[in-house]
């Protein structure tokens, strides 16, 4: 049995060096990531069950893949293996002030992106599992993305298993009025929906006085039984604040404001659903799952990458204020 399982797209991320531009660059940084494994692999490293469910090309980026999430201890069989197709593939440049980060796309026609309905045998993968997520990325890959997503939603929500959903709008992939009209539909399935107050303007036009109107707007719009809005305050690329909040059975959660240094932010948002998911699925509380949730995303600011490389001993350090900048020794 699985605590939780995830659908989604992993790409190759190629990263320049020492703030380098593409154009000027001669060599990249070779990893991997994808919002909903990177929420699957926070979930494990914190001792969970997870499973992940994607579409993968047979050959060795397809097992780099595969190996990397099992070095994690996330489950794998049931990604379904195609012939012929590619693994996306996302070029990472880092930014220093004035000049953002930014990403660079070459995903289209990727071994996800031709998934089609009733490929995935849910009703097995759902038996076995207790909890579901995925994010607003997967279905902006395609219309057979989008269908299958759907289908996996509908399924998992049938058959009684909380559905977690991140909006995870990217504009790069999809405009907000095709984001709104194929994401609408599905949220009648979500259980627990994680945002931001510029994407839920974007995609939805929800907007308040403040993120508590804002939250209490979406639980009622959509049903949903619990909002999350993560709150991230740029103060340079490096360093940054951090927080977020919970609405929940009608009550406002809040946790205190972290100050980050940034190392690499990418997978912050999909560690704090990490985070927050492991405290709820393990009874903790939504006080405490908020604050577990936090903690994983500034941690993940200190990690290169998209996965978190942090353990639950680290998490509740944090958590309970124990943090030393000495070295350990």
């Amino acid at each position: 049995m699985f605590d939780i399982v995830a659908f989604g797209e992993v790409q190759l991320r190629l990263a320049t060096q020492n703030f380098q531009r593409l154009e000027q660059a001669s060599s990249l940084d070779a990893t991997i990531g994808g919002a909903e494994l990177n929420v699957m692999v926070t979930m494990q490293r914190l001792g969970l069950k997870t499973s992940y469910v994607t579409r993968l090309p047979k050959n060795p980026l397809g097992r780099m893949v595969q190996n990397k999430a099992r070095e994690h201890g996330v489950d794998t069989s049931h990604v379904i293996w195609s012939d012929g197709d590619r693994l996306g593939v996302y070029f990472l440049e880092f930014g220093a002030l004035p000049r953002p980060s930014s990403i660079l796309y070459d995903r289209a026609n990727s071994a996800i992106s031709k998934i089609q309905p009733g490929m995935v045998d849910w009703d097995n993968v759902f038996s076995q599992a207790k909890a579901f997520h995925v994010t607003g990325i997967t279905p902006a890959l395609s219309s057979s993305c989008l269908e299958a997503t759907g289908e996996a939603m509908s399924k998992a929500h049938k058959k009684g298993l909380l559905v977690s959903f991140d909006l995870n709008y990217r504009a790069k992939l999809w405009s907000q009025e095709q984001a709104k009209a194929g994401l609408s539909p599905l949220m009648k399935y979500v259980d627990v929906l994680i945002t931001t107050e510029e994407d839920t303007a974007r995609v939805f036009q929800i907007e308040g006085k403040d993120w508590k109107e804002v939250a209490r707007k979406l639980a009622d719009t959509f049903g949903c039984k619990i909002v999350a809005i993560t709150l991230r305050e740029n103060i340079t690329v490096w360093r940054n604040n951090w927080t977020a909040i919970i609405l929940a059975d009608g009550r406002i959660y809040e946790d205190q404001t972290y100050e980050v240094e940034v190392v690499d932010r990418v997978g912050s948002g999909d560690a704090f659903a990490g985070g927050f998911l492991y405290g709820y699925l393990t009874d903790k509380g939504i006080e405490a799952s908020l604050k577990y949730g936090n903690a994983g995303a500034v941690l993940k600011h200190s990690c290169p990458g998209d996965l978190v490389w942090f353990t639950l001993e680290e998490v509740e350090k944090l958590i309970a204020g124990k943090g030393d900048l000495r070295i350990s020794r």
